[in-house]
């Protein structure tokens, strides 16, 4: 079944397998090495996991056979990264947490939520804390910049209002020019230079956008200051937020 509260689970799971990668990255930051049993083959931190761990297929197209096999007691999903068909055909068989992280609050709740469920709730808790510390030393731009933040090319995607990489761009002082738009809309260069994007920031993941490509859009874009981004940074809400506002103040610094 899909849980509908961490309450729902009534036992310590000694069985997990994680469908989404910044969530792994969290179950080995609480010292669920043991316990985690399955990862995707996009949950590349911890490294070594990729070799210890089974891995039951991407995000996108999980091996349902290999997961039965495997006859978790705790399977931990992500409304958006996993697709809902899989999701709702694992959840007839196992417990399903299924979690919807919008933005910096609602992925400090998760962080909450996994130690509750996974019986490490003083370090969760003690993680949060130490995020929420982190983030005060953020310094987002005094004069705000209007961004467009780029995710995938041909076509070129980009990130609306409701994504939490929206969130981590707002508390940059960065105003997305794509923040009336939802999920993650097409665009074109011409709508980007029609909205009046001063800085266009390409994420490294999940298209791995380089060097290469500012040359080439920046041709397009003249007036356009353009960036490479680590998307970790950006869209990783486990553990990983610990290191995002030091990378923020970088890249804040970067951009005139």
């Amino acid at each position: 079944m899909i849980l509908s509260s961490v309450k729902d689970l009534i036992f310590t799971p000694r069985r997990i397998i994680s469908l989404v990668p910044s969530q792994t990255e969290l179950l080995h930051y609480l010292n669920l090495d043991d316990a985690t049993v399955a990862i995707t083959k996009f949950c590349v931190h911890p490294k070594h996991w990729l070799s210890s761990k089974q891995i039951i297929g991407g995000t996108k197209n999980v091996n349902l056979t290999k997961v039965c096999s495997l006859q978790p007691d705790l399977i931990i999903a992500s409304k958006e990264e996993n697709v809902k068909e899989q999701v709702e055909e694992l959840a007839k068989d196992f417990n399903v947490w299924l979690t919807d992280v919008k933005d910096f609050t609602t992925a400090l709740q998760m962080i909450t939520d996994l130690g509750s469920l996974t019986a490490t709730g003083d370090k969760a808790q003690t993680l949060v804390q130490q995020i929420e510390q982190e983030f005060l030393t953020l310094l987002p731009k005094k004069k705000p910049k209007a961004v467009a933040y780029l995710i995938w090319k041909d076509p070129f995607i980009t990130v609306g209002g409701d994504t939490f990489i929206n969130d981590m761009l707002g508390r940059c002082g960065l105003e997305n020019i794509f923040a009336d738009t939802n999920r993650y809309p097409s665009t074109t260069i011409g709508e980007i230079k029609d909205r009046g994007c001063q800085v266009l920031i390409l994420s490294s993941e999940p298209y791995p956008f380089e060097q290469k490509h500012i040359a080439a859009i920046q041709a397009l874009l003249p007036a356009s200051k353009i960036i490479l981004a680590n998307g970790e940074f950006f869209s990783w809400y486990g553990s990983r937020l610990l290191q995002a506002p030091s990378y923020f103040n970088s890249l804040v610094a970067a951009i005139s």
